[in-house]
């Protein structure tokens, strides 16, 4: 038990700073970055792998940390309303995966797959709808607006990338990781 969470440690402090450093890929076309939301992935993956304690501390910290260190995302909406998604993506990828693929977690084949996938896309789901109604609240705080049109554009429109990106490489890299038992014991 002991082995298994300091592993859990070491693989959330590996993706915290991929969610910190991968941003800078894409942080020189600030359109194509926003598009392909790079802190997403390890946010995701850490709640897979991880599970969704360590999923969901992970995304809270990762935008909130990265603003303060490097001024991007700004703090406020962005990096805070970010906080909660990224901690909505961590907590539901690992506690959806965990349920739907039984309790071993040795699943194979298209069940694993269905649950990988199931998990990713209701998580993303979810986590898009917490950012928007984060956003709703933290905009008529401040006396601006945020309506269903600038949720879509945010979620959806401006992120179709992002989501392509995440529905393929997210399922191929937890698969890969746990099919090479990285991922057996966590």
């Amino acid at each position: 038990m002991k082995q298994s969470n300091t592993k859990k440690l070491v693989y959330s402090a590996l993706f915290l700073a991929l969610a910190l450093v991968l941003p800078f890929l894409t942080g020189q076309i600030q359109t194509f970055g926003q598009m392909l939301a790079p802190m997403h992935l390890p946010v995701l993956l850490c709640g897979f792998l991880c599970g969704p304690v360590w999923g969901l501390a992970v995304g809270a910290v990762a935008p909130l940390l990265r603003s303060l260190l490097f001024g991007m995302p700004p703090m406020f909406p962005t990096a805070v309303a970010m906080a909660f998604e990224l901690a909505a993506y961590g907590l539901f990828s690992g506690l959806f995966y965990r349920l739907l693929r039984g309790k071993s977690g040795q699943s194979t084949g298209g069940k694993k797959w269905g649950a990988l996938y199931v998990s990713l896309i209701l998580s993303m789901l979810l986590g898009r709808d917490i950012w928007g109604i984060v956003m709703f609240a933290l905009m008529a705080a401040s006396g601006g607006s945020f309506g269903m049109a600038a949720f879509f554009a945010g979620a959806f429109t401006s992120a179709w990338l992002g989501i392509l990106v995440q529905l393929v490489a997210v399922p191929a890299i937890v698969y890969a990781l746990e099919r090479a038992g990285h991922a057996h014991d966590l």
